[in-house]
């Protein structure tokens, strides 16, 4: 079947002209990578690496998707077609091209699309949706992968990624599609006419409301300094024009603001790893600044560092979360408008230390899989029983949504509502850092990790499927000496707690294996549903930092150990 498809590949006359170039210069492990499989078209969309071949990102597999799409939207019936879909891409290699092949397989059923005119973040076509009342949406985006990534997201009505319901009915539609490669739209002139450009008006809507979350718009700007960056993405010019709106004081890392698909001047572009910081934190200590935010490429994460005892001290996402979540319910209470029925949305690999804090304001907590989608339906879901009100939404992954006008993580939120939180501390004289350190004292020491175990190709995708299910038939009864009193898993939606078993209930069934220990610690596993790992994800409680963190270590020895 590889050979047979390479040829296909090869020997089509439709066959874009550079990817052929390509299969002809393959060997045989290149070969087998390429054609394997089909590319993954799942619950979070597509995300893959760029080249010839079916299990590739290329002009051909994105025509498929869209192929697949338009039948979907089709099958909504002609007011759907009508509203048609607004598209966004970010700075990778293809983006924009990927973009207009998306627009123009649409034009070919008859649907209209609103194409931006130049690269724009996750978060604003979220909004763009939402604003142009589409039926959907497509987002042409690897997030924070590497450079040789590009991926393909899809969005409903309201804004947020299509949950896995409503996925299925795409995924099915594009898995029927045999020959991607017979899919080459030609438009005529009154399908041509269904292709939009869009830019500065949904900007400016989208500004606006970005600036309306203020909590505090008169707190003194002029005692902070924040240094930024884009990481060569999609962030530079939104959160630059909010934050000089609003009045904030920062120097951009000028190499990192170019649109560069190659990510030329950092060595990752994902906030979640220090070789994202580098050149931040240089031109932070040149400039004294106080804060360091760091974006990945389509803006939908944010990383933070903060000046603390002369050294900068980079927080992790349930960090930076849980002090944003202390910052606004505090405020929200100050100002008697902390709403009724308030609630809070987070994941099931998420640290319990920004529930607590939700807590002691009143603000439940709800948890959902991993993927902001959930969240975003969980908004929808209140938004028309008007049974919670929604206060704040977050994964660990260094993704928060402060107001849902939009329903996807949003970094140029994230970063107008940390730059305010910084100045409302330091006038009471202390840091993130501070503060995060009195939640600690007061609510108990949490030390969260993430490890993760890269394997390749089909080889490791059959490698980790295989830890999932050694893990499910041989169930953990401790780590590291400290015995397992109850387990979750998202699989087989079961809970097994004081010697019963009991149904999860409100999940959709995902690959997930979370044990919780005696010692109010937590260790959870996923396979990623966007790259080649397995995770694990580590919720470590102690009776100091310095105890989470020694247990941190024999905990993560422990997991080690058990998947060797």
């Amino acid at each position: 079947m590889i050979e047979k498809n390479y040829r296909r590949w090869l020997e089509s006359e439709n066959t874009d002209a550079t990817l052929k170039k390509e299969l002809e210069g393959m060997n045989e492990i290149q070969k087998n990578d390429a054609f394997y499989t089909n590319i993954e078209f799942g619950t979070a969309g597509m995300r893959g690496i760029l080249g010839a071949g079916t299990n590739r990102i290329n002009i051909h597999t994105i025509r498929k998707a869209n192929e697949g799409f338009a039948q979907y939207i089709e099958s909504n019936g002609a007011d759907a077609v009508k509203r048609g879909v607004a598209i966004g891409y970010d700075n990778r290699h293809m983006s924009s091209e990927f973009a207009m092949e998306s627009a123009k397989v649409l034009a070919s059923h008859g649907i209209r699309s609103y194409v931006f005119e130049s690269l724009r973040p996750t978060p604003e076509l979220s909004f763009a949706v939402r604003y142009l009342n589409c039926f959907g949406g497509i987002m042409i985006t690897a997030s924070h992968n590497p450079r040789e990534y590009n991926g393909y997201k899809l969005y409903d009505e309201t804004g947020c990624q299509l949950i896995p319901s409503l996925a299925k009915q795409v995924i099915d539609r594009v898995n029927a599609i045999e020959d991607e490669l017979s899919i080459n739209p030609i438009l005529n002139e009154d399908q041509q006419k269904l292709i939009t450009m869009i830019g500065k008006e949904v900007d400016e809507a989208y500004y606006e409301k970005v600036l309306s979350i203020q909590l505090n718009p008169d707190v003194n700007k002029e005692s902070i300094h924040l240094v930024f960056t884009p990481e060569h993405g999609t962030a530079n010019i939104p959160v630059k024009t909010v934050w000089t709106r609003a009045g904030y004081h920062f120097t951009a890392v000028e190499e990192q603001c170019t649109p560069d698909p190659d990510f030329s001047m950092t060595k990752s572009p994902n906030p979640e790893e220090p070789a994202a910081y580098e050149l931040a934190l240089k031109l932070a200590k040149e400039k004294d600044a106080d804060i360091i935010l760091v974006c990945d490429p389509d803006a939908d994460r944010m990383g933070v560092g903060v000046k603390y005892q002369e050294e900068y001290v980079v927080l992790s996402g349930n960090q930076s979360g849980s002090v944003l979540i202390e910052y606004i319910c505090s405020q929200l209470v100050a100002h008697h408008k902390m709403p009724k029925n308030p609630v809070m949305f987070n994941t099931v690999v998420t640290s319990d230390l920004g529930e607590k804090v939700a807590a002691k304001y009143g603000v439940e907590t709800e948890k959902t899989l991993t993927g902001f989608k959930f969240i975003g339906e969980k908004v929808a879901k209140y938004e028309k029983n008007h049974e919670k009100n929604y206060v704040f939404g977050y994964e660990e992954s260094y993704g928060s949504l402060i107001s849902p006008f939009v329903r996807d993580k949003d970094a140029p939120q994230a970063c107008l509502m940390l730059a305010e939180a910084a100045c409302f501390y330091k006038a009471q004289g202390k840091t993130l850092v501070d503060v995060l350190n009195d939640l600690y004292e007061e609510l108990g020491f949490y030390k969260e990790s993430q490890t993760s175990l890269t394997l390749k190709g089909q080889e490791g995708a059959e490698q980790i499927k295989a830890i999932l299910s050694n893990l499910r038939q041989n169930k953990p009864t401790e780590f590291a000496g400290t015995s397992v009193v109850a387990w979750e898993d998202y699989n087989e939606a079961q809970m097994f707690k004081n010697g019963e078993v009991s149904d999860l209930v409100g999940f959709t069934k995902s690959d997930v294996l979370k044990f919780y220990l005696e010692d109010g610690s937590w260790i959870a596993i996923r396979p990623s549903g966007t790259e080649p790992k397995c995770k694990f994800y580590y919720c470590i409680k102690g009776t100091s930092s310095l105890d989470a963190e020694k247990k941190t270590v024999a905990y993560q020895k422990a997991v080690q150990d058990k998947i060797a």
